[in-house]
Protein backbone atom coordinates (compact mmCIF):
# COMPACT_ATOMS: atom_id res chain seq x y z
CA UNK A 1 0.00 0.00 0.00
CA UNK A 2 1.02 3.65 -0.81
CA UNK A 3 0.81 5.70 2.54
CA UNK A 4 -0.14 8.69 1.93
CA UNK A 5 -0.26 12.29 4.20
CA UNK A 6 -2.66 15.12 2.87
CA UNK A 7 -1.73 18.78 3.84
CA UNK A 8 -4.41 21.18 3.71
CA UNK A 9 -7.09 18.63 3.86
CA UNK A 10 -9.71 20.89 4.99
CA UNK A 11 -10.16 22.66 1.15
CA UNK A 12 -11.94 21.42 -1.81
CA UNK A 13 -8.89 19.73 -2.98
CA UNK A 14 -8.05 18.25 0.06
CA UNK A 15 -12.13 16.34 0.49
CA UNK A 16 -11.29 15.03 -2.75
CA UNK A 17 -8.05 13.71 -2.39
CA UNK A 18 -9.86 11.66 0.91
CA UNK A 19 -12.99 10.60 -1.68
CA UNK A 20 -10.73 9.21 -3.95
CA UNK A 21 -8.00 7.70 -2.01
CA UNK A 22 -10.63 6.02 0.64
CA UNK A 23 -11.28 4.12 -2.32
CA UNK A 24 -7.97 3.55 -4.20
CA UNK A 25 -6.99 -0.23 -4.53
CA UNK A 26 -3.17 0.31 -3.23
CA UNK A 27 -3.26 3.63 -0.97
CA UNK A 28 -3.94 4.06 2.33
CA UNK A 29 -4.06 7.53 4.23
CA UNK A 30 -2.20 8.22 6.97
CA UNK A 31 -2.86 11.61 7.92
CA UNK A 32 -4.77 14.43 6.60
CA UNK A 33 -3.68 17.48 8.53
CA UNK A 34 -5.29 20.82 8.72
CA UNK A 35 -4.69 23.08 11.94
CA UNK A 36 -8.25 24.63 12.22
CA UNK A 37 -9.73 21.44 11.98
CA UNK A 38 -7.20 19.54 14.36
CA UNK A 39 -9.54 16.64 16.01
CA UNK A 40 -12.44 17.21 14.21
CA UNK A 41 -13.86 14.18 11.95
CA UNK A 42 -13.35 14.94 8.69
CA UNK A 43 -17.09 14.18 7.90
CA UNK A 44 -17.73 16.98 10.02
CA UNK A 45 -15.93 19.40 6.83
CA UNK A 46 -16.50 17.22 3.80
CA UNK A 47 -20.13 16.09 4.81
CA UNK A 48 -20.46 13.78 1.50
CA UNK A 49 -18.44 11.34 3.46
CA UNK A 50 -20.14 11.00 5.99
CA UNK A 51 -20.50 7.04 6.81
CA UNK A 52 -17.33 6.14 4.73
CA UNK A 53 -14.65 7.34 7.12
CA UNK A 54 -14.06 8.00 10.76
CA UNK A 55 -10.54 9.52 9.96
CA UNK A 56 -10.19 13.00 11.52
CA UNK A 57 -7.89 16.07 10.94
CA UNK A 58 -4.51 16.30 12.47
CA UNK A 59 -2.02 18.94 12.95
CA UNK A 60 0.29 16.78 12.93
CA UNK A 61 2.84 16.25 10.38
CA UNK A 62 4.69 12.64 10.51
CA UNK A 63 6.49 12.58 7.09
CA UNK A 64 8.54 9.44 8.33
CA UNK A 65 5.42 7.53 8.12
CA UNK A 66 4.13 7.99 4.30
CA UNK A 67 5.43 7.63 0.88
CA UNK A 68 3.99 10.73 -0.34
CA UNK A 69 2.34 14.04 0.43
CA UNK A 70 0.09 15.98 -1.69
CA UNK A 71 0.61 20.07 -0.77
CA UNK A 72 -3.28 21.29 -1.19
CA UNK A 73 -2.21 24.64 0.12
CA UNK A 74 -2.55 28.30 -1.86
CA UNK A 75 -0.23 29.52 -4.51
CA UNK A 76 3.03 30.97 -3.10
CA UNK A 77 2.71 28.47 0.14
CA UNK A 78 4.33 25.90 -1.11
CA UNK A 79 7.55 27.53 -1.09
CA UNK A 80 7.70 28.85 2.16
CA UNK A 81 6.37 25.64 3.65
CA UNK A 82 9.37 23.61 2.22
CA UNK A 83 11.65 26.80 3.43
CA UNK A 84 10.25 25.65 7.37
CA UNK A 85 9.74 22.28 7.26
CA UNK A 86 11.82 19.06 6.76
CA UNK A 87 10.54 16.43 4.57
CA UNK A 88 12.54 13.27 4.14
CA UNK A 89 14.37 12.87 0.55
CA UNK A 90 12.81 9.49 0.04
CA UNK A 91 9.31 11.05 0.59
CA UNK A 92 7.42 11.99 -2.58
CA UNK A 93 5.32 15.69 -2.72
CA UNK A 94 2.82 15.94 -5.54
CA UNK A 95 2.20 19.92 -5.25
CA UNK A 96 -1.04 21.27 -6.28
CA UNK A 97 0.29 24.67 -6.21
CA UNK A 98 1.67 26.82 -9.19
CA UNK A 99 5.13 27.44 -7.03
CA UNK A 100 6.77 25.20 -8.85
CA UNK A 101 5.37 24.41 -12.63
CA UNK A 102 7.38 26.65 -14.48
CA UNK A 103 11.13 25.24 -15.23
CA UNK A 104 13.82 25.75 -13.07
CA UNK A 105 17.45 27.69 -13.67
CA UNK A 106 19.46 23.94 -14.73
CA UNK A 107 17.80 21.39 -11.66
CA UNK A 108 15.62 19.31 -14.15
CA UNK A 109 18.11 19.73 -17.09
CA UNK A 110 20.71 18.23 -14.52
CA UNK A 111 20.35 14.76 -12.87
CA UNK A 112 23.01 15.27 -10.69
CA UNK A 113 21.37 18.23 -9.09
CA UNK A 114 19.27 16.87 -6.54
CA UNK A 115 18.17 19.52 -3.62
CA UNK A 116 16.66 18.86 -0.58
CA UNK A 117 13.12 20.35 -0.62
CA UNK A 118 13.70 23.14 1.98
CA UNK A 119 16.51 24.48 -0.68
CA UNK A 120 13.98 24.37 -3.66
CA UNK A 121 12.68 27.94 -4.71
CA UNK A 122 10.74 28.69 -8.12
CA UNK A 123 13.86 29.16 -9.68
CA UNK A 124 16.00 26.67 -8.28
CA UNK A 125 14.08 23.02 -8.40
CA UNK A 126 13.55 19.99 -9.73
CA UNK A 127 9.97 19.17 -9.96
CA UNK A 128 8.89 17.53 -13.03
CA UNK A 129 5.19 19.45 -14.59
CA UNK A 130 2.83 16.51 -13.90
CA UNK A 131 1.22 16.68 -17.29
CA UNK A 132 1.16 12.89 -18.47
CA UNK A 133 -0.36 13.10 -21.97
CA UNK A 134 3.74 14.87 -22.64
CA UNK A 135 5.74 14.02 -19.77
CA UNK A 136 4.84 10.67 -18.15
CA UNK A 137 8.20 9.11 -18.62
CA UNK A 138 9.49 11.97 -16.83
CA UNK A 139 6.74 11.38 -14.03
CA UNK A 140 7.86 8.03 -13.37
CA UNK A 141 11.12 8.26 -12.36
CA UNK A 142 10.53 11.79 -10.22
CA UNK A 143 10.22 12.91 -7.11
CA UNK A 144 9.08 15.67 -6.94
CA UNK A 145 5.82 16.59 -9.48
CA UNK A 146 4.23 20.14 -9.62
CA UNK A 147 0.50 19.29 -10.98
CA UNK A 148 -0.89 21.62 -13.57
CA UNK A 149 -3.35 23.99 -13.01
CA UNK A 150 -7.13 23.65 -14.26
CA UNK A 151 -7.28 25.81 -16.63
CA UNK A 152 -3.95 24.78 -18.61
CA UNK A 153 -4.73 21.23 -18.17
CA UNK A 154 -7.82 21.90 -20.24
CA UNK A 155 -6.35 24.35 -22.84
CA UNK A 156 -2.84 22.75 -22.95
CA UNK A 157 -5.04 18.85 -24.12
CA UNK A 158 -7.26 21.07 -26.52
CA UNK A 159 -3.67 22.67 -28.36
CA UNK A 160 -0.74 19.93 -27.55
CA UNK A 161 -1.82 17.68 -30.56
CA UNK A 162 -2.02 21.21 -32.88
CA UNK A 163 1.58 21.90 -31.43
CA UNK A 164 2.79 18.64 -32.03
CA UNK A 165 1.67 19.43 -35.74
CA UNK A 166 3.24 22.32 -35.90
CA UNK A 167 0.05 24.45 -36.48
CA UNK A 168 0.41 27.00 -33.44
CA UNK A 169 1.88 29.84 -36.53
CA UNK A 170 -0.28 32.78 -35.11
CA UNK A 171 -1.93 34.42 -32.04
CA UNK A 172 -4.45 31.50 -30.75
CA UNK A 173 -7.83 32.63 -29.15
CA UNK A 174 -8.90 30.94 -26.09
CA UNK A 175 -11.93 31.37 -23.84
CA UNK A 176 -12.89 28.81 -21.13
CA UNK A 177 -15.36 28.90 -18.30
CA UNK A 178 -15.22 27.93 -14.66
CA UNK A 179 -16.78 26.28 -12.26
CA UNK A 180 -16.94 28.22 -8.46
CA UNK A 181 -14.93 25.39 -7.34
CA UNK A 182 -11.91 26.14 -9.14
CA UNK A 183 -11.56 29.88 -6.71
CA UNK A 184 -11.38 27.35 -3.57
CA UNK A 185 -13.37 26.87 -0.60
CA UNK A 186 -12.95 30.04 1.20
CA UNK A 187 -15.90 32.41 0.32
CA UNK A 188 -15.56 35.77 -1.78
CA UNK A 189 -17.03 38.88 -3.50
CA UNK A 190 -17.58 36.18 -6.57
CA UNK A 191 -18.37 32.94 -5.20
CA UNK A 192 -20.90 33.25 -2.92
CA UNK A 193 -24.40 31.98 -4.26
CA UNK A 194 -26.71 35.51 -4.55
CA UNK A 195 -23.76 36.62 -6.73
CA UNK A 196 -22.76 33.61 -8.57
CA UNK A 197 -26.03 32.07 -9.12
CA UNK A 198 -27.42 33.69 -12.85
CA UNK A 199 -24.66 35.69 -13.47
CA UNK A 200 -21.71 34.97 -15.96
CA UNK A 201 -18.20 37.71 -15.70
CA UNK A 202 -14.82 37.69 -17.17
CA UNK A 203 -11.26 38.08 -14.91
CA UNK A 204 -7.88 38.31 -15.51
CA UNK A 205 -8.14 39.18 -19.09
CA UNK A 206 -4.97 38.42 -21.10
CA UNK A 207 -3.05 38.39 -17.96
CA UNK A 208 -3.89 34.92 -16.34
CA UNK A 209 -1.38 33.44 -14.28
CA UNK A 210 -1.66 29.47 -16.28
CA UNK A 211 -0.68 31.04 -19.11
CA UNK A 212 3.13 30.66 -18.70
CA UNK A 213 2.52 27.08 -17.97
CA UNK A 214 0.57 26.57 -21.33
CA UNK A 215 3.09 28.10 -23.25
CA UNK A 216 5.73 26.20 -21.51
CA UNK A 217 4.37 22.90 -22.71
CA UNK A 218 3.54 23.74 -26.04
CA UNK A 219 6.83 25.01 -26.64
CA UNK A 220 8.52 21.85 -24.91
CA UNK A 221 5.81 19.98 -27.92
CA UNK A 222 6.25 22.48 -31.00
CA UNK A 223 9.59 23.21 -30.47
CA UNK A 224 9.33 27.56 -30.44
CA UNK A 225 6.14 29.55 -29.95
CA UNK A 226 6.04 32.55 -30.85
CA UNK A 227 1.87 33.26 -31.48
CA UNK A 228 0.25 34.83 -27.87
CA UNK A 229 -2.16 32.35 -26.42
CA UNK A 230 -5.00 35.37 -25.94
CA UNK A 231 -6.81 34.03 -22.64
CA UNK A 232 -9.97 34.87 -21.44
CA UNK A 233 -11.22 33.31 -18.55
CA UNK A 234 -15.15 32.78 -17.33
CA UNK A 235 -16.72 32.46 -14.16
CA UNK A 236 -19.49 30.19 -14.42
CA UNK A 237 -22.48 29.37 -13.04
CA UNK A 238 -22.21 26.10 -11.73
CA UNK A 239 -19.78 24.02 -9.58
CA UNK A 240 -17.89 21.81 -11.48
CA UNK A 241 -16.30 21.88 -14.78
CA UNK A 242 -13.89 23.48 -17.30
CA UNK A 243 -15.74 24.32 -21.00
CA UNK A 244 -12.84 25.66 -23.13
CA UNK A 245 -12.65 26.72 -26.95
CA UNK A 246 -9.80 27.82 -28.71
CA UNK A 247 -9.49 29.02 -32.63
CA UNK A 248 -6.21 28.50 -34.81
CA UNK A 249 -6.28 29.87 -38.13
CA UNK A 250 -4.46 26.72 -40.47
CA UNK A 251 -5.11 25.82 -43.70
CA UNK A 252 -4.45 22.16 -42.52
CA UNK A 253 -6.93 19.78 -44.06
CA UNK A 254 -9.25 19.02 -41.15
CA UNK A 255 -8.94 15.04 -41.88
CA UNK A 256 -5.45 15.36 -41.14
CA UNK A 257 -5.71 17.31 -38.48
CA UNK A 258 -8.49 15.13 -36.72
CA UNK A 259 -5.88 12.12 -37.32
CA UNK A 260 -3.41 13.66 -35.59
CA UNK A 261 -5.24 14.55 -32.67
CA UNK A 262 -6.59 10.96 -32.41
CA UNK A 263 -2.91 9.43 -33.07
CA UNK A 264 -1.71 12.03 -29.91
CA UNK A 265 -4.29 10.83 -27.42
CA UNK A 266 -3.95 6.91 -28.78
CA UNK A 267 -1.86 5.61 -26.05
CA UNK A 268 -3.45 8.58 -23.54
CA UNK A 269 -5.24 6.89 -20.10
CA UNK A 270 -7.96 9.74 -19.68
CA UNK A 271 -7.79 11.98 -22.40
CA UNK A 272 -9.84 11.32 -25.43
CA UNK A 273 -10.80 12.35 -28.93
CA UNK A 274 -14.51 12.59 -29.48
CA UNK A 275 -15.82 12.59 -33.01
CA UNK A 276 -18.93 15.04 -32.19
CA UNK A 277 -19.28 18.35 -30.55
CA UNK A 278 -18.97 17.93 -26.31
CA UNK A 279 -20.85 19.14 -23.45
CA UNK A 280 -19.82 19.84 -20.06
CA UNK A 281 -21.47 16.94 -17.75
CA UNK A 282 -19.97 14.27 -19.94
CA UNK A 283 -16.53 14.80 -17.43
CA UNK A 284 -17.92 16.40 -14.45
CA UNK A 285 -16.92 13.82 -11.79
CA UNK A 286 -14.29 12.00 -14.03
CA UNK A 287 -10.78 11.96 -14.37
CA UNK A 288 -11.45 12.63 -18.27
CA UNK A 289 -10.34 15.59 -20.87
CA UNK A 290 -12.52 15.00 -23.74
CA UNK A 291 -11.54 17.01 -27.30
CA UNK A 292 -12.88 18.38 -30.73
CA UNK A 293 -12.25 19.67 -33.56
CA UNK A 294 -14.01 21.09 -36.01
CA UNK A 295 -12.85 23.69 -39.58
CA UNK A 296 -14.43 26.50 -40.58
CA UNK A 297 -12.51 27.80 -43.91
CA UNK A 298 -9.07 28.58 -42.45
CA UNK A 299 -10.10 28.62 -38.74
CA UNK A 300 -10.08 25.90 -37.14
CA UNK A 301 -12.05 25.50 -33.54
CA UNK A 302 -11.17 23.00 -30.64
CA UNK A 303 -13.28 22.52 -27.96
CA UNK A 304 -12.14 20.69 -24.84
CA UNK A 305 -13.39 20.25 -21.06
CA UNK A 306 -12.48 18.78 -17.65
CA UNK A 307 -13.48 18.44 -14.06
CA UNK A 308 -11.62 21.04 -12.84
CA UNK A 309 -11.52 19.45 -9.11
CA UNK A 310 -10.53 15.73 -10.75
CA UNK A 311 -8.70 16.11 -14.38
CA UNK A 312 -7.72 19.71 -13.63
CA UNK A 313 -6.60 19.11 -10.10
CA UNK A 314 -7.25 16.23 -7.48
CA UNK A 315 -7.62 13.07 -10.16
CA UNK A 316 -4.93 14.37 -12.04
CA UNK A 317 -2.30 14.37 -9.29
CA UNK A 318 -3.76 10.45 -7.95
CA UNK A 319 -3.20 9.52 -11.60
CA UNK A 320 0.62 11.08 -11.27
CA UNK A 321 1.16 9.29 -7.98
CA UNK A 322 0.12 6.16 -9.60
CA UNK A 323 2.59 6.51 -12.41
CA UNK A 324 5.17 7.60 -9.74
CA UNK A 325 4.81 4.31 -7.92
CA UNK A 326 4.84 1.73 -11.04
CA UNK A 327 1.03 0.89 -10.80
CA UNK A 328 -2.01 1.18 -12.92
CA UNK A 329 -2.61 4.29 -13.93
CA UNK A 330 -6.26 4.31 -13.75
CA UNK A 331 -6.41 2.72 -9.93
CA UNK A 332 -8.42 4.57 -7.96
CA UNK A 333 -9.72 6.90 -10.98
CA UNK A 334 -12.59 4.94 -12.51
CA UNK A 335 -15.38 7.57 -12.11
CA UNK A 336 -18.68 7.75 -13.40
CA UNK A 337 -19.95 10.80 -15.02
CA UNK A 338 -22.59 12.56 -13.57
CA UNK A 339 -24.59 13.01 -16.81
CA UNK A 340 -28.09 14.22 -15.52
Amino acid sequence: MIKIGILGAAGYTGGEFIRLLLNHPEAEIIFANSESNAGNLVSDVHEGLLGDTDLRFTDQMPFDAVDVVFFCFGHGKSEAFLKEHAIPSNVKIIDLAQDFRIKGSGVQDDNSLTPHPSSLTPDNHDFVYGLPEINKTTIATAQHVANPGCFATCIQVALLPAAHMHLLKEDVAVNAITGSTGAGQKPGATTHFSWRNNNLSIYKPFQHQHIAEIRQSLKQVQGTLDADIDFIPYRGDFARGIFCTAVVKTDAPVEDIIAGYKAFYADAAFTHYVDKPLDLKQVVNTNKALVHCEKFGEKLLITACIDNLLKGAVGQAVQNMNIMFGINETAGLKLKASAF
